[in-house]
């Protein structure tokens, strides 16, 4: 039977990165009732985020246990065998692992399935089909606003597949107080991307933008805000740090790269300037001044042409004069940010959908739109890909193993990082 306490909810979460991690915790908290932490689980693989990316999160005390998917499922069917199974798992990742996922907890065949809640960590401005259809089958799947939700449910209702699972909502991690300006502040912030720009002629290009901005602006602070260490990976790629690029270059005294919880960068921001990154949504919900750069031009392989519409569109040209775009009000209110209604209130029908979901007796199977008959070309790859067998031995962890695998990632890194770009240049002799 559904938990009848508070206490009593059990909330899981399955990330795949520090950003969805953080997003998987926070959802989990605010669309239960619970007030446990969730059971933290972190998946391994490329992005797998180090413990200092988790602890700059912020989210939790605990750190969540790395797994392998195979891993992830077992802890599930345990859990069960113990009498205490989870009531809501929170899978905060990639569509194509989400699908897997889903199979593997069909497969489980739960005396009582958990509620499964899957979702956006931010702007979703890519694969916006093939993404959604990857998670359909999931109880819940979370729109970040009315926008959104609208898009979300005229996929699923285009290929003849449900739409009740979408449910409007927020982004779980806005909130913070309003922008405050301070006497004798005044601070720019880029919020930096892995993947955003791409090309190393592109990042370098902002890169000097922000220096000679700071030149030209000796009394204001030009903070580069960046996601990751030198070594450390996040969901995208990223072959040209801006920690390599700056030492080419001799930055002014006002120009310094910065690490840390978003949310305490944004505490002394004056202007939030960005390519894309869901910093902004952060920015604008607190109403701090935010600038949507289009120097590289408005293109859906950056982004930014999620922002057409928003009055926030501007290039270093501009900025340099000294310009803060002001937001449209009607963008602001369709993307669910800067609302006048309380924060809280917008997670009220996720919530809802939950209880009504724990309160049924049984649950129904799960029953995702990609099958062996809608995409017998498709689907075979992905579940393959991800290998959840749960009745495989469990591989015995050893000191060796976790240097091996250490080693693996490191060259990995290395191979996106320097060997990459060397072939690349190679290439194009």
């Amino acid at each position: 039977m559904p938990a009848s306490t508070h206490e009593a909810v059990r909330a899981a979460v399955l990330a795949d990165s520090d950003t969805r991690w953080k997003w998987g915790a926070l959802t989990a908290r605010r669309i239960t009732t619970a007030t446990a932490e969730p059971t933290g689980f972190v998946l391994r693989g490329r992005a797998t985020p180090t413990p200092r990316q988790l602890a700059e999160t912020g989210v939790s005390t605990t750190t969540p246990s790395e797994v392998t998917g195979a891993d992830f499922l077992r802890a599930v069917r345990d859990a069960e065998e113990r009498g205490e199974g989870y009531d809501v798992i929170v899978l905060a990742l990639v569509g194509g692992t989400v699908r897997a996922v889903l199979q593997g907890l069909a497969d489980l065949a739960l005396t009582r399935r958990p509620v499964i809640v899957t979702g956006y960590v931010g702007v979703v401005y890519e694969k916006l089909t093939d993404g959604l259809l990857l998670r359909h089958g999931a109880d819940v799947v979370l729109a970040n606003s009315r926008h959104d939700a609208e898009r979300f449910r005229a996929v699923y209702e285009g290929v003849g597949a449900g739409s009740d699972s979408v449910v409007e909502a927020a982004l779980p991690f806005l909130g913070g107080a309003p922008h405050a300006p301070e006497p004798g502040r005044d601070t720019l912030v880029f919020a930096a991307q892995p993947s955003v720009p791409a090309t190393r002629a592109e990042r370098s290009y902002v890169l000097r933008r922000l220096i000679d901005h700071a030149r030209l602006h000796p009394g204001r602070e030009v903070l580069l805000k960046l996601r990751s260490k030198p070594g450390e990976h996040t969901t995208h790629l990223e072959e040209f740090p801006f920690q390599k690029l700056v030492r080419d270059l001799d930055p002014p005294a006002n120009f310094r790269l910065v690490y840390g919880h978003m949310g305490e960068v944004l505490d002394r921001t004056d202007l939030l300037v960005t390519v894309s990154s869901t910093a902004a949504l952060e920015a604008l919900h607190r109403r701090i001044p935010t600038a949507i750069l289009t120097d590289l031009g408005v293109r859906e392989a950056l982004g930014n042409h999620h922002f057409v519409g928003s009055g926030l569109l501007a290039s270093f040209d501009g900025l340099d004069k000294g310009l803060a775009p002001t937001p449209d009000a009607s963008w602001l209110a369709r993307q669910g940010v800067a609302s006048d209604t309380p924060y809280d209130e917008a997670f009220d029908a996720a919530r809802d959908r939950v209880a009504a979901l724990l309160a049924l007796p049984a649950l129904p199977p799960i029953t995702p739109y990609y099958t062996a008959e809608t995409a017998p070309g498709y689907l075979p790859g992905i579940l393959a890909r991800h290998r959840l067998d749960v009745t495989a031995p469990e591989p015995r962890e050893s000191g060796l193993r976790r240097v091996v695998r250490e080693a693996a990632r490191g060259a990995y890194r290395h191979g996106v990082q320097r060997v990459a770009p060397v072939i690349r240049r190679l290439g194009e002799l």
